[in-house]
């Protein structure tokens, strides 16, 4: 498995659909996707690994796969957009979430979906961004 492009991730009625680089046949690339669900583990699609079992070479066919299976076996559906300030850096995944004007924030490394956020509080969504960059900055020294 290559890394998690982040990058090219979709939220989707609650869920983030990631994909990534399952393999390459006769140097085409064949993607797959793994599922984050805002709601957690309350979600039996929280961390799941493609579980319609489709896969695809091209990343928008992928997507609609993903959305599809999303339409008809999701078991929370969600409105808000819990994945809207998601930010990629250094292929590192964060999304900053505001409630009762604090901001948090969930962190993931770019080859497992594994939150590794500390338990801080911020003012402001820059200033969480600015405090998770130079975390991520001062780990390349």
């Amino acid at each position: 498995m290559s890394r998690l492009l982040y990058e090219q991730s979709v939220s989707y009625k609650g869920y983030l659909i990631i994909p990534f680089g399952l393999t390459d046949v006769n140097n085409q690339s064949i993607y797959s996707y793994k599922l984050l669900s805002q709601s957690g583990h309350k979600s039996k699609l929280h961390k799941s690994d493609n579980p319609e079992g489709t896969y695809a070479n091209k990343l928008e066919r992928l997507i609609d796969i993903a959305k599809k299976y999303l339409d008809e076996h999701a078991d929370i559906i969600s409105k808000d957009d819990y994945f809207k300030h998601r930010y990629t850096y250094r292929n590192d995944l964060i999304i900053v979430y505001e409630e009762a004007n604090k901001y948090y924030y969930d962190h993931y490394k770019p080859h497992n979906l594994n939150n590794v956020a500390a338990p801080k509080i911020f003012s402001s969504e820059r200033e969480c961004i600015n405090w998770v960059k130079a975390g991520l900055d001062r780990s390349l020294y």
